[in-house]
C-alpha cells in the first residue's frame, strides 16, 4: 500500500458479511464506511498482493462494498480501506483480518472429563491436530468470546498435537457449542475445516426436580414404565440419563419446547428394578405373621441359589423396596428383615426377591406373598368364657377383652374354670 495519503479526513470503518471466517467457495462482501461526499472508495490486501478502487455508489455515497463472489485461498488476509473527497485522501482503517476455512482436514475436539460440568467446576477442551507446527483455535457459537488459541502444543497420543484450553470455573456464560480449527504458522489466515461441535453442558445452575416412577420402580419384564419428572421452575426442556457407574452422564439430551445448555442439579437417582431373573425365594415371619402392635417381628428371606442381595417389598407402598447386602453367599442364604415397634401401618402383603451385586437391578422372581398382621386395632371385642367356649357374656358379666386378634387376658369377674384362664381367645 501507499502511505501517501494525508490523513486530514477521517479514517473509514471496515467489516465482512457475513462475517471474517468464511468457508472456502463462499462469498463475502466488505464493507468500507467513510462520511458523506465520498468520490471514491479504495481497498487493499496486505503485502502489496492486491488492491481494488470502487465509485461511491449513488445514494449510498458514505458507504461501498466489495464483493468476492466465491473465496479462494489467495483472498485470506488482511485487509484496510480509505476514502477521497473533493481530492483529499483518508487515513487508512484499522486492519480486517478475513480467514479462509475448510481449506486443510477438521481437528477433533473432546472435553476431559466430559462435557457435562456442575456448576463451579472445571471441564479441559482439548484440539487434537495431525498437523505440526500451526496454531490451534477454539471458538463458541454465537460469538459472544473472542476466539482462543494456542501455538505452544504437546504430543498427544498416534503422533498428534494436541492444544488444552481450560475453562472455569465454570458458569451459565460458559455453557454452549464450541469448535477448533488448525492453521499452519506461515499461513495464519489459512484455516483447517472446523471440528464437530461440542456441546458444553453446565448443570447445577436451579433446583433439582424430582423423578418417580409409575407404578412402581419394581416391575417384571414386559411390564410398562412411566418414569416422570417434575420441577416448580418453567423449565421447557427435561433430560432423563441412565448412570452405568455413578458418575455424571457425558451428554443431556433434551425432550421438550427448547434445548438448552444450562440444566438444573440433577434430581435425587431413582432405582428401577426388574424381577424375574432367577429363583424365587421363600418368605417366613418370626415369631409370626400375626403381631401385637408395639412389639418386634422378623421377616426372613431365604433362597437356594447364590445371592449376596435381599428386597423387600409392601403391596401398595411407594416407597423403595428394603435391602440388605450379605458377604456370606452359599446358598441357603437368610436375610432377616426386622419391623421394629410395629403399628398398623405395617400390616399388610410383603414379598422379598433375591439378587447378585454385579447385576444389581436384576431381582429373582417374587417370594409368595406374606400377609402380616398387627393386632391391638380396631374396636374393642368382648367375650366371655362359658363351658369352655366364648361366648357372648350375659348382662352384668365381665369378661375377656382385647382389640382385634390381641392376646386376651381372662377378666376377674369371669366364671371360666381355672383350667381355662389365660387362654388365648380370637373373635
Amino acid at each position: 500500500r501507499s502511505d501517501s495519503f494525508p490523513e486530514v479526513l477521517p479514517k473509514p470503518s471496515i467489516r465482512a458479511d457475513p462475517g471474517t471466517m468464511v468457508a472456502q467457495g463462499s462469498p463475502v462482501t466488505i464493507w468500507c464506511q467513510g462520511s458523506l461526499l465520498v468520490d471514491v472508495y479504495r481497498l487493499h490486501k496486505e503485502s502489496g498482493s492486491g488492491s481494488w478502487q470502487a465509485q461511491a455508489p449513488q445514494g449510498s455515497r458514505n458507504k461501498a462494498g466489495f464483493h468476492f463472489g466465491s473465496l479462494s485461498s489467495s483472498d485470506a488476509g488482511q485487509y484496510q480501506c480509505a476514502y477521497r473527497s473533493r481530492n483529499r485522501w483518508s487515513g487508512w482503517s484499522d486492519p480486517l483480518p478475513l480467514v479462509v476455512t475448510g481449506v486443510y482436514r477438521a481437528p477433533s475436539l473432546s472435553a476431559q472429563p466430559r462435557p457435562v460440568v456442575a456448576a463451579g467446576g472445571s471441564v479441559s477442551l482439548t484440539c487434537s491436530s495431525q498437523y505440526a507446527a500451526g496454531t490451534l483455535h477454539l471458538l463458541k457459537e454465537g460469538g459472544a468470546d473472542p476466539p482462543r488459541y494456542q501455538t505452544s502444543r504437546n504430543y498427544g497420543n498416534q503422533g498428534r498435537e494436541e492444544a488444552v484450553f481450560p475453562v472455569g470455573p465454570v458458569t451459565s456464560s460458559h455453557g454452549g457449542t464450541y469448535r477448533c480449527y488448525d492453521a499452519p504458522s506461515d499461513v495464519p489466515y489459512l484455516w483447517s475445516r472446523p471440528s464437530g461441535p461440542l456441546h458444553l453442558q453446565v448443570t447445577g445452575l436451579s433446583r433439582a426436580p424430582s423423578l418417580s416412577a409409575q407404578p412402581g420402580s419394581l416391575v417384571l419384564p414386559g411390564d410398562n414404565l412411566t418414569l416422570r419428572c417434575g420441577s416448580e421452575a418453567g423449565f421447557g426442556s427435561f433430560a432423563l440419563t441412565k448412570d452405568e457407574r455413578l458418575s455424571p452422564p457425558r451428554r443431556l439430551e433434551g425432550h421438550g419446547h427448547n434445548v438448552s445448555h444450562a440444566w438444573s442439579a440433577p434430581s435425587a437417582p431413582l432405582d428401577i428394578l426388574i424381577a424375574g431373573m432367577h429363583r424365587k425365594p421363600s418368605l417366613s415371619a418370626r415369631p409370626g405373621a400375626s403381631v401385637p402392635q408395639g412389639e418386634n417381628v422378623t421377616l426372613q428371606c431365604r433362597s437356594e441359589v447364590r445371592s449376596d442381595t435381599f428386597h423387600l417389598s409392601k403391596e401398595g407402598s411407594l416407597a423403595l423396596p428394603q435391602h440388605l447386602h450379605l458377604h456370606d453367599t452359599a446358598p441357603p442364604v437368610r436375610a432377616n428383615f426386622t419391623l421394629r415397634a410395629v403399628t398398623s401401618a405395617h400390616g399388610g402383603t410383603y414379598r422379598c426377591y433375591s439378587s447378585q451385586s454385579a447385576t444389581p437391578h436384576l431381582l429373582s422372581l417374587p417370594s409368595d406373598p406374606l400377609e402380616l398382621l398387627v393386632s391391638g386395632e380396631g374396636p374393642a371385642l368382648v367375650l366371655c368364657v362359658l363351658r369352655g367356649r366364648p361366648g357372648p357374656c350375659p348382662q352384668g358379666s365381665s369378661g375377656l377383652s382385647g382389640k382385634g386378634d390381641a392376646g386376651a387376658q381372662l377378666g376377674e369377674g369371669s366364671r371360666a374354670d381355672k383350667g381355662e384362664a389365660g387362654r388365648r381367645s380370637s373373635p
